[in-house]
């Protein structure tokens, strides 16, 4: 639901944009201007950032009293969690790889799928409660391993915010070095997503006829305007 709100608040403006993973693909395949990436990936990672350092403050006696006021990473009382994903214990880096991998190019495929003006889209306005929808779907088929991040941006800023804010910088070592999995993996994933679309789905359209898409244009956005989410 936070995503579906914050694609409704910001989708005017921005079109919601909020996955540096989402944007990289959006210009890979065209969707989105290349200049643009740098300036909408900055603000993403900053606004986790500050969204964890609201976070910390209003739970911040909460925290203080929970496990004896000790800031855990690992075990049963710990906290860094909260903020970014750690693996489970069985899991392989390389399993943990794979996992983001898979998990995000599943999220890019139904997100090309969703605005492809040829396919068969979803009522105006109704965009981001689909998203909404199939984050929950992938986060409940695909959480359990490493917690889906699925998102650079919403794993890395909190990670590092925690690891200042009284974690320590143990939060980038913990669970073999896990931290830069969410952060890579996405973008791959992404770009395979996407990749797996064009060439399974939107090469394979029938041509239109010309005065019906004429018309059509007029009332959808053009690809590369439209974009998303997390």
């Amino acid at each position: 639901m936070a995503v579906v709100m914050a694609i409704y608040v910001t989708g005017g403006v921005s079109g919601g944009h909020i996955n540096p993973a989402v944007s990289f693909a959006m210009c890979l395949f065209g969707r989105m201007k290349w200049f643009k990436l740098p300036f909408y990936v900055a603000a993403q990672f900053l606004g986790a950032f500050v969204g964890s350092a609201i976070l910390f403050g209003i739970y911040y006696d909460g925290l203080m009293s929970f496990a004896g006021g000790k800031l855990l990473i690992m075990g049963e009382n710990a906290t860094a969690h909260i903020f970014a994903t750690y693996p489970a214990p069985y899991l392989s880096l390389t399993n943990a790889f794979a996992d983001q991998v898979v998990a995000t190019m599943f999220l890019l495929m139904i997100v090309f799928a969703i605005f492809d003006s040829r396919n068969l889209g979803v009522p105006k306005g109704l965009e981001p409660i689909i998203i909404g929808l199939l984050i929950i779907v992938i986060s409940s088929s695909l959480g359990l391993n490493s917690g889906c991040a699925m998102n650079p941006a919403r794993d890395l800023s909190p990670r590092l915010f925690t690891a200042l804010a009284g974690w320590g910088f143990e939060v980038f070592t913990a669970g073999n070095n896990f931290w830069w999995i969410p952060v890579v993996a996405p973008m791959i994933g992404a770009a395979i997503g996407g990749l797996v679309y064009v060439l399974i789905i939107e090469i394979h359209h029938p041509d239109s006829d010309p005065d019906f898409e004429a018309e059509s244009t007029d009332d959808k956005p053009e690809k590369h305007e439209l974009s998303v989410i997390m």
